[in-house]
């Protein structure tokens, strides 16, 4: 067998990590102890707790972000003869749940700078039959949501990659008619899979509730399996309560990533005191697929941010801002639990294979 020299073998560096600890194996596992996994105490706890953390009235728990947004748009009464505005630079989750509910997505461009829905672009889409608009804030940054909701059009925020930013000194999930936040395992704060609906008002969420779980109902209509168990609020919880150093180690390494290559010719993330940093995204001026390629094949699993814009799976055209900034887009690996040691490597590596391929 040949021998390894030391160093020779090292570790990737992935993309996206949860960062769980002992605690959340704690609660867990009292959980399952307690022999109560379905959902209750725990839930309300969460579900309480999560809304006074957002600063919203009321909320509701459910299995993920996707059924999240499906149940707001029932509760909103979107339906087949309406159309909901969304953003194509975005994951799919946002188109099935507009096609759940029969509505027409309406697709919209994105703002270069932030890669957030464009204003402009979205009023340019607007007709007699707009429902509703959801509104990512892409990556942690926060959506313009001042010239948004000067649209006059019923919001849903998007919060998946964002709970614990801010717009103009507010919480995220504030501005809309609801927001729907995402606890996927590799989302901000997770409970594995897992969701949230916030509103301000007690009546909009309790039809979530209504419409979350299908059994003992007096009356019947088409309800959903999307409860959230217990052992996942347990998670929640204790996530939660680390939420602000989760964000405060986000900004660190962001800092850090900041400092390193603003002498490169790249477009940073913007530097807006409410972005958490869920990805870091760097733009190139040229394709980052090469690069991508070379820097997974040195361990550093960097991506495209999004893995391919609404408007081309749908082969519609019309979206010149999206196009660009998904082809020459770069996510750099930045999760709470990312050392020094390996900011570092992902910096050096990312500049030597920057070097390397051209642009």
């Amino acid at each position: 067998m040949t021998a390894i020299k030391t160093g020779q073998l090292r570790t990737n560096i992935p993309h996206s990590r949860p960062t769980l600890g002992s605690e959340e194996a704690r609660r867990v596992a009292e959980v399952i102890r307690s022999g109560h996994l379905a959902p209750g105490d725990l839930l309300q706890s969460f579900e309480q707790t999560f809304a006074e953390k957002v600063g919203e009235g009321s909320a509701a728990g459910v299995s993920s972000g996707t059924a999240a947004l499906h149940l707001v748009l029932i509760a909103m009464g979107v339906g087949p003869a309406d159309e909901v505005i969304i953003p194509s630079y975005v994951c799919t989750a946002l188109l099935n749940a507009v096609r759940y509910v029969g509505a027409r997505p309406v697709l919209a461009d994105i703002d270069p700078e932030t890669h957030n829905m464009d204003p402009a672009d979205a009023k340019k889409r607007m007709t007699r039959r707009t429902k509703a608009m959801i509104v990512p804030h892409m990556f942690g940054l926060p959506a313009d949501m001042e010239r948004l909701t000067r649209l006059n059009v019923p919001i849903i925020e998007d919060c998946a990659q964002a709970v614990g930013s801010s717009y103009a000194g507010k919480p995220v999930g504030t501005f809309g008619r609801a927001a729907i936040f995402s606890f996927y395992a590799t989302k901000v704060m997770t409970t594995g899979e897992g969701g949230m609906v916030v509103s301000g008002s007690k009546k909009f969420i309790e039809r979530i509730k209504n419409l979350r779980n299908y059994d003992e109902k007096r009356e019947y209509k088409i309800r959903y399996n999307y409860k959230m168990t217990d052992i996942a609020a347990a998670l929640g919880l204790v996530q939660l309560k680390k939420l602000e150093t989760f964000i405060r180690n986000r900004r660190r390494i962001a800092r850090h990533y900041d400092d390193f290559l603003k002498d490169l010719n790249l477009k940073l993330p913007p530097a807006d005191p409410g972005h958490i940093y869920f990805r870091y995204v760097a733009g190139l001026d040229a394709n980052s697929t090469t690069l991508i390629q070379h820097l997974q094949k040195k361990g550093i699993m960097c991506a495209k941010p999004v893995y391919k814009p609404l408007h081309r799976y749908l082969k519609q055209k019309g979206f010149a801002n999206t196009d660009t900034v998904w082809r020459n887009s770069i996510s750099l690996p930045i999760y709470p639990g990312l050392t020094r040691g390996d900011a570092d490597r992902v910096l050096s590596t990312f500049v030597k294979c920057l070097q390397g391929v051209g642009r």
